[in-house]
């Protein structure tokens, strides 16, 4: 006869408010670093510890379909570079006339610039055929290789590292200069590193390519476009009072 499997139970799962303020400033904290990167190494724990977070991300089916390819070698950098470098310059000319100039000017990656480089993949082929929660939508492991670039991010940041996402390249570049499989995704070229300075905005919305748009504007209530209901009034009120004041 079969036992049944006990799931213990975490003694100490609750986050107190000391605990949850420092998250909450992490990630309002959180940016897309590209110019700011010093050549400082990143200790071989402090690294470790980010994968950790990386790889504790949720994932459909608990099938894990990530792997972490760490880019430490010149050589590879500057394949990498090479392009980013082509594929930017076919992206300037997708913009109207009057945004090229300013899209020329922004620092777009620190390829070169960061210590390490990490390139995060997803294993469609992981966890066989057919995956619990990925029945009807097979898009769900892209999803949740995504989730261990944003848990990897905020894990970063908490280490007062750097991290920005680079990914104006073609996919098949990526594939021919760091020799990843055919049916292995890449979902995320990141460069990581310690950093002089974090800016209080993120960059583009500082050099006035777009707003940060307005929360309660994002928001609908049992069906798409429907902005109000009886009810919804105090929480959209609480999220307007909620709303960080402009920075300068």
């Amino acid at each position: 006869m079969e036992t049944a499997t006990v799931n213990p139970v975490h003694q100490d799962c609750f986050i107190d408010a000391t605990q949850r303020e420092s998250f909450y400033r992490i990630l309002h904290n959180r940016r897309d670093v590209r110019a700011q990167f010093k050549p400082d190494p990143i200790p071989d724990e402090v690294l470790s510890r980010v994968l950790h977070a990386a790889h504790h991300a949720p994932s459909v089916g608990f099938m894990q379909p990530w792997n972490f390819l760490i880019i430490r070698g010149a050589e590879v950098k500057q394949k990498i570079h090479a392009a980013f470098a082509e594929a930017n310059a076919e992206a300037a000319e997708m913009f109207p006339q009057d945004q090229q100039e300013t899209y020329r000017k922004l620092k777009l990656e620190g390829i070169l610039e960061a210590p390490v480089n990490i390139c995060v993949t997803c294993d469609r082929r992981r966890a066989g055929p057919v995956v619990i929660g990925r029945t009807h939508l097979r898009i769900m492991d892209l999803y949740s290789s995504v989730c261990a670039v944003q848990n990897l991010w905020l894990a970063a940041r908490a280490e007062n590292l750097g991290v920005g996402w680079v990914s104006i390249m073609k996919q098949q570049a990526i594939h021919a200069a760091l020799g990843i499989p055919e049916h292995i995704i890449p979902i995320a070229y990141l460069c990581i590193g310690y950093v002089s300075h974090f800016y209080a905005r993120p960059e583009l919305e500082t050099a006035g390519w777009l707003p940060r748009l307005p929360l309660g504007d994002l928001i609908f209530f049992d069906q798409w476009g429907q902005s109000r209901t009886a009810d919804s009034e105090p929480l959209i009120a609480r999220i307007r009072q909620d709303a960080p004041a402009p920075q300068p």
